[in-house]
């Protein structure tokens, strides 16, 4: 099941023009604040088991993996290869544009996490990406998406700009869900008690996809 279940409206763009003019020039910004940031390496951390290989999905500069966790490989999908580059904690770099080709270009169980930090609201097919994540993963693995309220305006589809925060997160389960080849999926907020807002959804590989 696809995007054709989810209203088509919610996956219009201000700016419908190719993503790869938009991310042509690096941007070494950061999309969360200090305290936001901690609290998700420290999310990362309590979650992510040491000797995992992980791929973090719409990459860039910075992965937010704690510098001490010991990985079997980091692998980073991003838009511009000069953000990738410059990212300490990747051992692989693809630059891919996950908008026109949502197939992932690594075999089946490849990973044992696959993380989306602030960025899932710049997809327009997320059913497709996250249909072949469940390939990539390994059984048991888990794909973590965190979200703030900071983006791209001109590039984040209209459901971040019209749903509230709680429907939003729905919204992204609703990804889990219709993929299928997860489990049922988990809301955890995580938000800093002073800084910017930190909700993840989670779920793990289903033993059998379907």
């Amino acid at each position: 099941m696809r995007e054709r279940a989810l209203p088509a409206h919610l996956f219009a763009r201000v700016d419908e023009s190719d993503d790869g003019l938009f991310y042509r020039s690096p941007r070494l910004v950061q999309h969360i604040d200090d305290t936001t940031i901690a609290a998700l390496t420290q999310y990362y951390a309590n979650t992510i088991r040491p000797n995992s290989r992980v791929l973090d999905l719409m990459s860039s500069w910075v992965s937010h993996l704690p510098a001490d966790l010991v990985l079997l490989r980091v692998a980073g999908l991003g838009m511009n290869a000069d953000e990738l580059a410059a990212n300490p904690r990747l051992d692989e770099r693809v630059v891919q544009n996950l908008n026109v080709d949502p197939d992932l270009p690594f075999a089946d169980e490849a990973f044992d996490f696959v993380t989306i930090a602030v960025s899932v609201q710049y997809l327009v097919n997320p059913v497709a990406v996250f249909t072949d994540v469940a390939r990539v993963l390994a059984p048991a693995g888990r794909l973590i998406v965190a979200m703030s309220h900071r983006c791209f305006p001109t590039k984040a589809i209209r459901a971040f700009h019209v749903l509230p925060a709680s429907e939003r997160a729905r919204l992204v389960a609703s990804y889990f869900e219709l993929a299928g080849g997860f489990d049922a999926p988990q809301l955890v907020d995580r938000s800093p008690a002073i800084g910017d807002p930190l909700w993840i959804v989670t779920a793990v590989r289903s033993e059998e996809r379907t």
